[in-house]
């Protein structure tokens, strides 16, 4: 995974604003009247923000209290962090619980699960992507890195396990070993932060990491939703 551009809070919000309102320009979330003369009611879209590897809901307190502030409903589901497939999975089950117009939006991990799993679902009106992975059919996260140079993950790319992680091993649930990756502390600044914030917060949000199965790096994509979907 490639070094995180910095996005503020504030572009991130308007980006979601910005996506929701040319859904409903377009007339995506609009409830015709079926009455000669009597206006017809527009339907704002409910925005579910995916968050990505070492992070969880909370990073997305800013933009939802903007959101909010704006009127529209907004959900933050947590992501597993297991498998590509299994999280899209997961993410798509959630979807299909929620009535009306849906903006999906990605972060980092979060692009890949939204790109599986809003293929099918015709509620998802748009995506959107921040600073987000947004594979193509079959293309794994790990292939995608590889493709682009100055990730800050390895300084070793012939490395097992990318240098600025540490692996730690698990007992799945059928008995295999599985392995987690968590940012180094020392590292978490830079790598998820683009060294912003300072240095006390950066270490408080190293502490909390969620961390990422291995195993989502290596596996395939499934067909992407922003091939039919505004993105």
């Amino acid at each position: 995974m490639s070094k995180h551009r910095h996005v503020t809070r504030r572009q991130v919000g308007l980006a979601v604003v910005g996506a929701a309102g040319l859904a409903l320009a377009a007339g995506l979330a609009t409830n015709a009247s079926a009455v000669p003369g009597e206006k017809a009611h527009t339907v704002k879209p409910t925005v579910v923000l995916v968050h990505g590897a070492w992070s969880d809901s909370a990073s997305w307190s800013g933009v939802i209290k903007r959101l909010q502030a704006d009127g529209y409903r907004v959900t933050a589901p947590a992501t597993p962090l297991r498998s590509l497939s299994g999280d899209s999975t997961y993410l798509a089950d959630y979807l299909k619980t929620i009535q009306g117009p849906v903006i999906l939006v990605g972060h980092s991990y979060g692009g890949g699960v939204i790109t599986d799993a809003a293929t099918g679902n015709p509620n998802v009106k748009a995506l959107v992507y921040v600073a987000a992975f947004a594979p193509d059919k079959d293309e794994t996260l790990a292939g995608i890195t590889a493709k682009f140079p100055g990730s800050h993950l390895s300084d070793d790319p012939k490395a097992p396990i990318p240098t600025a992680l540490n692996a730690v091993p698990f007992t799945q649930p059928d008995g295999h070993t599985g392995i987690d990756l968590y940012i180094k502390p020392d590292k978490y600044r830079d790598i998820f932060l683009s060294g912003r914030l300072n240095s006390a917060t950066a270490a408080e949000l190293a502490a909390t990491q969620r961390p990422l199965a291995a195993q989502t790096f290596g596996e395939p994509s499934g067909t992407p939703a922003w091939k039919t979907i505004p993105s």
